[in-house]
């Protein structure tokens, strides 16, 4: 059964961002990062529309593998399955749910666990990275990027994201009448580099390798990005997604036309970390 939530967010997924070279890139960089073998047990949590999933598949592909697709969206994991429909090689398994009752969902220890691009989603990072601990094996990897964090936006590419975010406060303004709720509580503090490793170390992790990538995002990037429910409601809270989609992606070809550019630096923290 379709949530109320699902189904006003069936049209916002991270579906056609995900489908643009430079993400494949980051994903596929933490994927060999990681450094999987063949049939190991994987989680991909947060799995979205399965983008990340099918790269673990593929890594670890042989008759013992597993790679279990955890998504809290039922309609992200819908299109993960139909994504994912025709892959052989490993059993793919997907399960509904959040990665802050990851040890009810997933009772038998894994080798690896990813999360990507969603930690900055998470409040309680602590009581999440102890969930993972327990999930994974004696020599367990726990794997994950992000691109909001502090350090995202390269120095040369500030002026972009400030006026893009401007111009659609004002667009949202004139031709919406709305304004974002500034009262709301905003999960997805960003954190530094440092205090992820000082938030992993904290938790039973070793960090083993940690690199930033920087990619150049087009247009088309940004259009795709403006219609993902998370990123409205992190940027414009309270805003209804067709507003905010319509104001961000009417903002950032305003910006892209101004500035005169083709496309816009974003960094990708990347972070392998193994059990202490």
């Amino acid at each position: 059964m379709t949530s109320t939530a699902d189904a006003g967010q069936a049209s916002f997924t991270l579906e056609r961002f995900a489908q643009h070279p430079f993400y494949h890139e980051v994903n596929e960089r933490l994927v060999a990062l990681t450094r999987l073998a063949k049939g190991q047990r994987v989680v991909d949590l947060g799995a979205g529309t399965g983008a990340v999933t099918k790269l673990i598949a593929q890594e670890v592909a042989n008759d013992n593998a597993e790679v279990i697709a955890i998504e809290p969206c039922e309609t992200a994991l819908g299109i993960a399955r139909r994504n994912l429909e025709e892959f052989r090689g490993a059993v793919v398994r997907f399960i509904q749910g959040g990665a802050e009752v990851l040890t009810q969902l997933v009772k038998k220890p894994v080798d690896a666990v990813f999360f990507c691009n969603a930690i900055h989603l998470v409040e309680e990072k602590d009581h999440v990275l102890q969930e993972i601990l327990e999930t994974l094996g004696e020599d367990g990897t726990f794997s994950f990027n992000t691109s909001f964090y502090l350090g995202a936006e390269p120095p040369e590419a500030e002026m972009f994201y400030r006026r893009w975010m401007m111009k659609a406060l004002r667009v949202l303004k004139k031709e919406y009448g709305l304004s974002p709720d500034k009262t709301r509580v905003q999960a997805r503090q960003r954190l530094t580099e440092e205090e992820y490793v000082t938030l992993l170390t904290s938790n039973g992790f070793k960090v083993r390798d940690k690199e930033v990538i920087t990619v150049q995002v087009p247009l088309s990037g940004f259009e795709a990005i403006s219609e993902y429910s998370l990123w409205i409601e992190g940027v414009l809270p309270g805003v209804p997604l067709e507003a905010g989609a319509r104001a961000l992606t009417k903002a950032a070809r305003l910006t892209f036309a101004e500035l005169n550019v083709t496309e816009v630096p974003r960094n990708w923290l990347l972070v392998v970390a193994d059990r202490a």
